[in-house]
């Protein structure tokens, strides 16, 4: 069959309108999610720098929070032995001075030994004075001094007055006797001294 031109120009209009439609079909799927994707976002240098230090704070923050943590432990254990070794040393602080005391009663009972089997008093009187001696020495090891009492003006801070006498010996308000002898222990009154004062001479009748 032979084509005229004119049939020939209508067939190829037909063939590019076809091929229209079909572009037209496909180009949707592009521009609304088909198969073909958009391009991809790649971070930039400057981006890449930041999440790395942002890493590297949190890493840190994570450490400094772990040893702050050890560290509050650790205190808590400190204080904790530091309240112990304070408990002990409260309950035994007394141990050391008990120690050199029992000497002193060692002594004592030796006295009372030789009393019992001898009637040498001047010896038995001379081993008395030795052990007094002795415990006055260890009390003062300790810190512990006796009160000076007789013959000092009365003090009420260190004395008791159990009673009142009068003296031509001795001016008002001073010491006469003393009855209880008294303790200071460092800057601090152990025990006050039991005192006879003078209450000024004896009355004229």
């Amino acid at each position: 069959m032979v084509h005229t031109e004119k049939q020939k120009s209508q067939v190829k209009a037909e063939e590019q309108g076809a091929e229209q439609s079909e572009q037209q079909t496909a180009q949707p799927e592009r521009q609304f999610g088909g198969k073909e994707e958009g391009p991809e976002i790649l971070a930039t240098p400057g981006e890449e720098e930041l999440r790395r230090e942002l890493d590297e704070t949190r890493r840190e923050i994570e450490e400094h929070r772990d040893r702050t943590l050890r560290l509050a432990a650790e205190f808590e254990n400190y204080k904790k032995r530091m309240e112990r070794e304070r408990a002990t040393m409260l309950k035994y602080a007394e141990e050391q001075i008990l120690r050199e005391l029992l000497t002193g009663m060692d002594n004592l009972e030796r006295a009372l030994e030789q009393g019992r089997t001898t009637d040498n008093i001047q010896g038995l009187l001379a081993g008395v004075e030795m052990t007094h001696l002795g415990l006055r020495e260890i009390l003062k090891k300790f810190g512990v001094t006796p009160v000076e009492s007789a013959g000092k003006p009365f003090d009420p801070n260190i004395h008791e007055a159990v009673a009142m006498e009068a003296s031509c010996d001795a001016t008002a308000n001073t010491v006469l006797t003393e009855y209880q002898k008294g303790y200071l222990y460092k800057d601090r009154l152990l025990r006050p001294a039991k005192v006879i004062v003078c209450n000024g001479p004896p009355r004229e009748r």
